[in-house]
């Protein structure tokens, strides 16, 4: 095949060069017509094998399944804000849900919507490390906890600082009268619109993001100005990751910067290591201070980084890096999630109804919800994980893994530097594994007590495996509080304008349209 193509090819040069020395002739148009007709079918087959053009060396017809995709650009048209149900009803309809491949650009891919090809996938050591975006591999630094290539000495420090100092269940304990003050902070926020719409975006992105900061930093001098500066930061990071990269998708140009992406990422990190750089600084001088000082201050992550042992001690460059991930990945997927979550009691309010009796139930009207309450209230608990089966967080993107060797996946070669997706939206609308699943129902989580911490692979938003968000238990605890919180205190109510369960993915499974409603105080509650 490539000795035709070569001859093809040759002949056409040859059309051209003798075109160059006398006038274009009938029959040298004939010529061309006829060479470029044979040409056809070694194009298409060149680029319409299945999975596409970055499949091109390594599919199997008998086992590779996939859409060919647009020439040279694969699947990537495809890939916008509703990727992950493109990509499940494709993997349907080519009988492909076990495993599937498609290009993105020169990336070879596969995804799986399946449990058992995802755990493959999630908990299989060839699929160890991540195919990290450029944008998010410099604004992380190149070596923070979600991005360092794992099994890693540096890697296996970093999990351990954070599950110990960060994520430990004592930690949570510590953290909570932060959370309920936060809690207290939004209510008030929330009461104050009580006569008109509430916008809750606003309330639940600013309460996230100073839950974030204080548990990281702690107080700090600056105040407002230093939130809002970090905020702004956080923001712009993630417009940058949200941004169409072309390296991402063709490294042959990595040299080439063409839409700006790069060079901005590499100013913002310079902003966030002067900014984090003089809160370490300052802080170090607290720490030089009294001791009641130091026990003052310890609660917060930072006081814990520079409390650690000596050889365990971690140097200014390094502690920038891990501080910030922990601000910037931990800002949004609260927020996002009680938004969907409130959108759901809203849009059935005899599901809120019950929740509330539950509450009433065990907590009663004259205190405060605990998070010692919540293993109490197992229909708020099924709430949560009914709106993580419909509307995951990370339903697609945020799933990769790549390959750092060949192996095979449910018998199918996938060579080394394949990017590997699991598409957990699919996997909790399958109507195989779920009754009804187009349906909000949380007593489907009473009659089966389902597992989402990552050992299910029916539903697991926050991962498996190696790879499993380490924040995970931190993130869970926070949405239970605040929900029982919001729960207790209002009633929520609809606009006359329906709520819209659009979806928009960008780093997040985001609702498109943000949640607006009413809100009625509930009698005989204790004030924040």
């Amino acid at each position: 095949m490539k000795f035709s193509i070569q001859a093809n090819l040759s002949f056409l040069v040859l059309l051209c060069v003798i075109n160059l020395q006398s006038p274009w002739t009938q029959t040298t148009t004939h010529l061309l017509l006829i060479s470029l007709v044979s040409l056809l079918p070694f194009v298409l087959r060149y680029w319409l094998v299945p999975g596409g053009f970055a499949w091109r060396n390594y599919y199997d017809p008998t086992k590779l399944h996939g859409p060919s995709g647009w020439p040279v650009l694969g699947t990537l048209p495809e890939m916008g804000s509703l990727a992950h149900r493109k990509l499940a009803n494709t993997a349907v309809r080519m009988g492909a849900t076990r495993l599937m491949a498609f290009s993105l650009g020169t990336v070879p891919v596969v995804i799986s919507s399946h449990p058992d090809t995802a755990k493959q996938i999630l908990s299989g050591p060839a699929f160890s490390d991540r195919p990290v975006k450029i944008s998010a591999r410099v604004l992380m630094f190149e070596r923070a906890i979600g991005f360092a290539p794992s099994g890693g000495t540096y890697w296996r420090h970093l999990r351990r600082i954070a599950a110990l100092h960060m994520f430990s269940p004592r930690k949570l304990s510590e953290l909570e009268p932060l959370r309920q003050r936060i809690a207290d902070e939004m209510i008030v926020g929330i009461e104050a619109r009580r006569g008109g719409a509430v916008v809750l975006r606003e309330v639940l992105q600013k309460g996230s993001l100073d839950n974030v900061l204080e548990s990281v930093f702690g107080n700090v001098e600056g105040g407002l100005e230093l939130r809002e500066e970090l905020g702004s930061m956080v923001k712009e990071g993630f417009e940058l990751i949200e941004k169409f990269n072309m390296e991402d998708y063709f490294p042959a140009v990595k040299f080439f910067d063409f839409f700006g992406v790069k060079r901005r990422c590499f100013k913002l990190t310079e902003k966030v290591n002067i900014v984090l750089g003089r809160i370490i600084r300052e802080r170090r001088k607290i720490a030089v201070g009294p001791e009641s000082t130091i026990k003052e201050n310890h609660r917060d992550f930072l006081s814990a980084l520079l409390s650690l042992p000596e050889h365990e001690q971690l140097r200014e460059s390094d502690m920038v890096p891990i501080l910030w991930e922990m601000v910037f990945r931990g800002t949004d997927t609260v927020a996002i999630l009680l938004e969907w979550i409130m959108a759901r009691m809203v849009l059935h309010p005899e599901i809120q109804a019950k929740a509330q009796q539950e509450l009433d139930a065990e907590v009663g009207r004259g205190r405060k919800v605990q998070d010692s309450d919540i293993l109490n209230l197992p229909y708020l608990q099924a709430i949560i994980k009914e709106v993580l089966r419909l509307h995951p967080p990370g339903p697609l993107l945020s799933w990769a893994r790549l390959a750092i060797h060949d192996v095979h996946v449910d018998k199918t070669f996938i060579p080394a530097g394949t990017t590997a997706m699991v598409n957990m939206w699919a996997i909790t609308h399958d109507p195989t594994l779920w009754a009804d699943p187009w349906e909000f129902k949380p007593e489907r989580f009473i009659e089966e007590d389902v597992s989402i911490m990552g050992s299910d692979l029916r539903l697991a938003p926050f991962g498996s495996g190696r790879r499993v968000c380490p924040g995970k238990a931190l993130g869970l605890t926070t949405v239970q509080l605040w929900l029982a919180r919001f729960l207790h205190q209002f009633e929520w109510l609809p606009t006359d304008q329906s709520v819209n369960l659009s979806e928009r993915l960008k780093l997040s499974m985001e609702m498109k349209r943000p949640l607006i409603c009413y809100v009625a105080e509930r009698a005989n509650l204790p004030t924040p």
